[in-house]
């Protein structure tokens, strides 16, 4: 099986919170780890708002910058296509969703369709979870 994963649980393996030790260990178990090309601009963003809310030190987001900026290279990154945002759309009026959540899961779904494989979808995010679940994904932790 591939693991895709949105930003919610990405931050975990880079940014020490609840679930980081969880998303770690749980992520070790895929050899093959993908998200959306537009996540590297999310975990930007979600740093930079951690650091400058004081919610963790900067020498301790540049730090966790750095090591994802390192692995980023390594995961499968789901291009924006055409397609992907049309699904995206469908999913945002059918789903309720925000628009980054709407292309996290078009993306997964998209990856599944392509590797005609079982993608678990790791996400931390309780509406982003519920929709991808009616999308006919495995989500993972279960209980989000």
């Amino acid at each position: 099986m591939i693991l895709y994963a949105d930003t919610s649980a990405l931050i975990k393996r880079y940014v020490r919170e609840a679930g980081s030790e969880q998303v770690v260990s749980h992520f070790d178990g895929y050899s093959i780890i993908g998200t959306a090309a537009i996540t590297q601009v999310e975990m930007a963003s979600a740093m930079a708002k951690a650091a400058r809310l004081g919610w963790v030190d900067e020498a301790e987001i540049r730090t966790a910058w750095q090591d994802f900026s390192t692995h980023w290279p390594a995961y499968i990154r789901m291009p924006l296509s055409a397609g992907t945002i049309e699904r995206a759309i469908s999913i945002a009026w059918q789903r309720g969703l925000r628009a980054y959540d709407s292309v996290h899961l078009a993306s997964a779904l998209a990856w599944r369709d392509a590797a005609g494989n079982e993608v678990v979808f790791a996400c931390f995010d309780k509406n982003l979870s519920n929709a991808a679940r009616q999308e006919g994904l495995q989500v993972w932790p279960e209980g989000e």
